[in-house]
């Protein structure tokens, strides 16, 4: 049923009077039947309906038909089916016309005679395979319209803890205090900073990124302070520091705590007189820049060890924002991996990845996730990179390691996964691959027995068997 709870339309396609008339007889019932008797007429009635702004929601259409036969509908019908499953009926087609009609978009294969469960059935996983869509294209939306209601963009997340980041941050863009952003690696703290810079009064200029840790000892007060001509062997001219790059705007120190601990002392210098000293001059230079500093390190534990100076966390730590590990707003999972599914299919140019299915959002919600957002965004890239289907499964993910000893809830949805039903869910190669390889064991290569397993016809599981290249 759809959402208004009216009948799904069906369209058959089939030459043979007697056929249309059964299967119309069949399934009135449950779907709004409209009925062609050739491929032509049945090309016409689905553009008739397209000019109408809508489409089918099934097509059910022989193979073997006078002037233009199923193979030859699917191409000439593509442009302007969207997403509507079409599925091939044949009594005389062998499996290698099965196999192409299927690289050709139709979605599943009925081999005539065929019983009327067995045809509800393939009708029945069509539809779940539209629900999915449909509830994928929902998250979506929900997605879209909650970054377009963030004040923050490109910041996800619907979970308390980001809410909490989200007011903290409005709170800092409201002012120039100084922001020290702590969290783990991977949560998002440059993000964070952007976010505030984005927002505030100096958003007009560029933030001004560095990473403490990654310049060398020899070089960072150059790179932040800058240097006059002839200051050092090679100072062959003046060098503009990091921190003259930013004024009038914001600098963003990622790992402060690496910072050494000479020059954490000329650092709380700048930040007390708003003035830098390059490198060989004799004179100050004012400054106007807000600073945004971030760490993954315990600097209490540091200042402690006396490896970072105390004033100068108290003049960093004005207001202070705790990114939540991924572990802590496991909600903002869904969100998140639409997000990066998208902007990975752009940048892979893979427009057909577009979703993921509920059991593989389970699978990344019980993970730990040592490496936050950034894992994320990263295994789901790999993903989509090797993923040939519409939305994402949970076999894209079986690299996945799962620590059960720091998750308990990992284990739990891991016996899940390993107790799946042998039901297909999706049509996707890899599942369905995994899936009937799985039935067959179970099965000792028994296919009838197979195909029972995973609720299809044996013709159909004959097909996808080819198909897949199964032993």
């Amino acid at each position: 049923m759809n959402d208004n709870n009216t009948k799904p339309n069906l369209l058959i396609i089939d030459d043979e009077a007697n056929m249309r008339h059964m299967l119309s007889s069949m399934l009135k019932v449950d779907y709004e039947i409209d009925l062609a008797e050739s491929a032509a007429l049945g090309l016409e009635a689905i553009k008739h309906r397209v000019e109408s702004g809508s489409f089918y929601n099934f097509i059910l259409c022989d193979i073997r038909m006078p002037e233009m036969d199923g193979i030859a509908f699917l191409d000439h019908a593509r442009p302007f089916l969207k997403d509507t499953p079409v599925i091939i009926m044949s009594a005389y087609g062998t499996i290698d016309i099965a196999i192409e009609a299927m690289k050709k978009g139709a979605y599943d294969y009925i081999s005539k005679p065929f019983r009327k469960d067995e045809l509800l059935l393939v009708l029945k996983k069509a539809m779940e395979r539209e629900a999915l869509k449909k509830e994928n294209y929902s998250l979506k939306k929900q997605l879209d319209q909650y970054k377009h209601e963030a004040s923050f963009p490109g910041m996800i997340g619907r979970s308390s803890a980001m809410k909490k980041i989200f007011y903290l941050a409005g709170k800092a863009a409201e002012s120039d205090v100084s922001v020290l952003l702590t969290g783990e690696s991977g949560t998002g703290k440059e993000l964070v900073a952007k976010a505030i810079h984005s927002i505030s009064k100096r958003s007009a200029k560029e933030i001004v990124s560095v990473n403490c840790g990654a310049l060398p000892e020899n070089l960072i007060e150059s790179e932040l302070f800058g240097h006059v001509k002839g200051a050092f062997t090679g100072a062959s001219n003046d060098k503009k520091g990091l921190f003259a790059e930013a004024d009038g705007g914001t600098i963003f120190l990622d790992e402060i705590g690496e910072l050494p601990i000479n020059l954490q002392v000329k650092l709380l210098r700048v930040l007390q007189e708003s003035e830098i000293r390059p490198i060989g001059s004799v004179k100050s230079k004012k400054i106007d820049v807000r600073v945004i500093a971030a760490t993954s390190r315990n600097l209490r534990s540091d200042i402690s060890k006396g490896l970072f100076r105390e004033d100068l966390y108290y003049r960093l730590n004005v207001l202070n924002i705790s990114i939540p590990p991924l572990r802590e707003r496991l909600e903002d999972i869904p969100y998140l991996c639409i997000h990066f599914i998208k902007k990975s299919s752009e940048r892979l140019n893979k427009p057909d990845c577009y979703g993921i299915t509920p059991e593989a959002t389970n699978l990344l919600s019980s993970y730990n996730w040592p490496g936050n957002v950034r894992e994320l965004e990263n295994i789901i890239e790999r993903s989509v990179l090797l993923s040939d289907g519409e939305r994402l499964v949970v076999d894209d993910f079986a690299d996945l390691s799962i620590n059960m000893n720091k998750n308990a809830h990992a284990h739990d949805s891991i016996g899940v996964i390993n107790d799946l039903t042998f039901s297909i869910k999706d049509a996707h190669k890899k599942i369905e691959s995994y899936l009937i390889k799985k039935a067959l064991e179970k099965s000792c290569g028994n296919r009838t027995h197979a195909a029972k397993l995973l609720e299809i016809s044996h013709p159909s599981l004959l097909v996808k068997i080819k198909l897949y290249n199964i032993d």
